[in-house]
């Protein structure tokens, strides 16, 4: 089993930002696998197979900086090790459509991984990072408005997001270290 944890901000205005990547990711696999959502740990959850793995998917309602109060507790309930969950999020030192699957390593500043480091007593969980870009040269927002703003026509989101969608059900099928060779070489 894995908990698969997207993260994301709650709130309409959010809904279709960069930082909601995990977020649309998790929404992506509930569509395909039919899991219903329901308020659960201080967020949105669903239960879902994909083959023969159950999966349950979380979008935590604490805003990003505090995602650890919801994916702890589930964590806890489901009484999973650090490598059963499996962490979506947006990554802005990446260019855009960049796909990476990580056991553990460094926070990078991420205050909703720290926050899920903290509740998960360590930094040795998966994540799959999705990279939304930088802003362009000229474009003079800070990358924390960036992030905080929906994505370009251009950017393509939809495949963007099917695509981290095929790359945690990827992970199910194939495992840790097979998934990261076919996800991370793209």
């Amino acid at each position: 089993m894995y908990l698969v944890a997207g993260l994301g901000n709650p709130g309409r205005e959010h809904a279709r930002n960069r930082h909601n990547a995990g977020w649309l990711v998790v929404d992506e696999l509930a569509r395909r696998h039919g899991g219903s959502w329901r308020g659960k740990f201080a967020g949105q959850m669903a239960e879902v197979r994909v083959g023969d793995e159950r999966l349950a998917l979380l979008k935590p309602e604490t805003y990003m900086n505090d995602s650890g109060r919801s994916v702890g507790p589930a964590a806890a309930f489901f009484k999973l090790e650090p490598a059963q969950v499996l962490v979506v999020h947006d990554e802005g030192d990446f260019d855009l459509g960049r796909l990476e699957l990580k056991v553990g390593g460094g926070l990078a500043g991420h205050n909703g991984l720290r926050s899920i480091a903290r509740d998960l007593g360590t930094q040795d969980f998966l994540r799959l990072r999705i990279g939304v870009g930088r802003p362009e040269r000229g474009d003079p927002r800070p990358l924390a408005d960036f992030v905080l703003a929906n994505f370009d026509p251009h950017d393509d989101e939809e495949e963007l997001i099917a695509r981290a969608a095929d790359a945690v059900e990827t992970l199910v099928a194939e495992g840790v270290e097979r998934a990261q060779v076919q996800i991370n070489r793209r």
